[in-house]
C-alpha cells in the first residue's frame, strides 16, 4: 500500500527524490564523507553545537564500557527525567525515555528498574543500535515540550526536522509521536509527519504513513492550520546550525522546549524523504524553486 501510494504521489507531484538522486546530487555533492562522523556520532556532533554556543539538551554523562555503567549511574540519581541513547544510533532506535517518580522509573506509565536500565545501556555499548560496532550511552536531559505541541498528544516529543542546504533551510516537517509509536516522533515507527510552510510555521498536511489525515490518531485534534510557536527563533537555530558543521546538506531535528524555547536535538547527514509526503511537494522542486544551489 504504501508503495503504491508514493508512486501516486510521485507521478502527481514533480520534483520528487528517490532516494538514489538524493545520494548523488546532495549527499556525495555536498558533503565530505569525512565530515560525516560529525552528525553520525551525537557526543560529536553536540561538541560543535556547544563549541559554538548553540542551544541544545544538556549531557549528564557518557557512557562506553559497561563496567562505568553502575558507578555513572550512581552519580546522577539526582536527576528526575532522563533520556539514555545511542551516540551512533538511526531513527530513533535504542532511545528511551524515563522519568523518576516517587523514587521510581517510569517509561511512560510502565515502571522500569534499575537492571532494566543497565541491560538497555549495555546493549548499547555492545553495539545493538549501531550496526554491531562499538558504541557509546547518552544520558541526556529530557525536554519539557512547549504545551502548543503537547496539545496534540502528551506521550511524547514532538520535534521539527528542517532540511537545509548551503545554509538555506528547504523544507519542514513536524513529527508527532503517537500511541502506535510509543511516544517517539520518528515516521516509520508510527509517527504523524505534518508539512510546515517555512516562510510562516504554518502545518499544511499530515501524514500517518499511509493517509493524509486532518486529525491526530489519539486526541483528535486538528492539525493542519495550527502555527509552531516561536517559528522564527526555530529557523534562525536552523540557520545557525547549518554554517556550524561543513556538511551542506543537512536534515536538522529541533525540539522546543517549554522554558528554554528551541534546542538542537541532532542532525543528519541523510535526511529520509518521508519530508516529501508530508509537503505533498517535492525536495526538488523546492531546491529548484530557490535558485542556484544545485
Amino acid at each position: 500500500m504504501l508503495n503504491s501510494l508514493v508512486n501516486r504521489f510521485t507521478n502527481r507531484y514533480k520534483g520528487v527524490m528517490g532516494i538514489n538522486e538524493r545520494n548523488r546530487k546532495l549527499i556525495y555533492n555536498f558533503n565530505g564523507r569525512s565530515d560525516y562522523i560529525l552528525a553520525d556520532d551525537k557526543l560529536e556532533t553536540k561538541k560543535i553545537l556547544e563549541q559554538k554556543g548553540l542551544n541544545c539538551p544538556e549531557t549528564y554523562a557518557a557512557i562506553g564500557r559497561v563496567g562505568d555503567i553502575k558507578r555513572i549511574w550512581e552519580q546522577k540519581r539526582d536527576v528526575e527525567n532522563l533520556v539514555i541513547k545511542p551516540a551512533s544510533g538511526r531513527g530513533g532506535n535504542g532511545i528511551l525515555l524515563i522519568r523518576r517518580r516517587n523514587g521510581e522509573w517510569f517509561q511512560g506509565k510502565k515502571p522500569v528498574s534499575d537492571t532494566q536500565i543497565f541491560t538497555h545501556i549495555a546493549n548499547i555499548i555492545f553495539g545493538m543500535y549501531s550496526g554491531g560496532d562499538d558504541d557509546r550511552a547518552i544520558l541526556e536531559e529530557l525536554i519539557v515540550p512547549h504545551p502548543e505541541l503537547t496539545a496534540f498528544y502528551g506521550g511524547g516529543i514532538p520535534d521539527i526536522r528542517l532540511i537545509t542546504l548551503s545554509e538555506k533551510p528547504v523544507m519542514g516537517m513536524l513529527r508527532l509521536p503517537t500511541r502506535e509509536s510509543n511516544g517517539k516522533a520518528n515516521l516509520h515507527q508510527g509517527g504523524v509527519g505534518v508539512g510546515i510552510d517555512i516562510d510562516t510555521g504554518l502545518l499544511t498536511y499530515a501524514y500517518n504513513g499511509k493517509a493524509y489525515i486532518e486529525k491526530h490518531p489519539d486526541s483528535d485534534i486538528k492539525i493542519p492550520g495550527q502555527i509552531i510557536p516561536h517559528w522564527k527563533e526555530v529557523m534562525d537555530l536552523a540557520v545557525e546550525v547549518s554554517k556550524a558543521f561543513p556538511l551542506k546538506y543537512l536534515g536538522i531535528d529541533i525540539v522546543i522546549d517549554k522554558n528554554k524555547g528551541p534546542l538542537v536535538l541532532e542532525i543528519n547527514v541523510r535526511p529520509g524523504l518521508s519530508i516529501q509526503m508530508a509537503n505533498k511537494a517535492g525536495l526538488m522542486s523546492k531546491i529548484h524553486a530557490m535558485g542556484g544551489l544545485l
